[in-house]
């Protein structure tokens, strides 16, 4: 498989879900802050809200312990391709969760912040190179990795 697949899904876009999953976890004030500063809480962030920031860390850590270690065990593309499916309907449920900010967080890059040049342009990225790896663009096939080739 070309370089720049095995790079990003094993290595750069795991590492990026984790720092998601720190900063829903353990810096939850400045996740709410950058995720939309005016719904923020000004004090103390309910409980009910840390809970499920926790909740999704543990799916961020999860995301990026599931691709990095799946892709990693083979290199059957059957396996590739069904983790990057997977991963390509969660971008898509990934950006619609950003809606309720308006229609303008998907195109107007000069007003992202940090949290959403992860959320949505780094999930752009992500959904390129999913779609790119299986449109086949720059994957090279032979008799060990051909599709439906059991290791």
């Amino acid at each position: 498989m070309a370089g720049i697949y095995r790079a990003f899904f094993l290595f750069i876009e795991p590492v990026s879900a984790l720092v998601g999953a720190y900063y829903a976890c353990f810096e939850q004030t400045a996740y709410l802050q950058l995720t939309h500063a005016s719904s923020a809480p000004e004090a103390i962030t309910p409980i009910s809200t840390r809970i499920i920031l926790t909740q999704l860390s543990n799916l961020y850590a999860f995301f990026a312990i599931n691709e990095a270690l799946v892709l990693r065990s083979t290199t059957d593309l059957t396996v590739w391709r069904t983790v990057l499916v997977t991963l390509l309907l969660a971008d898509i449920g990934h950006l619609c969760s950003v809606s309720p900010l308006g229609a303008q967080i998907y195109w107007n890059v000069f007003a992202w912040n940090a949290i959403d040049w992860g959320n949505v342009g780094f999930v752009y990225l992500g959904a390129l190179m999913r779609l790119s790896f299986l449109l086949g663009v720059g994957v090279q096939y032979n008799i060990e990795n051909r599709p439906g080739r059991k290791p």
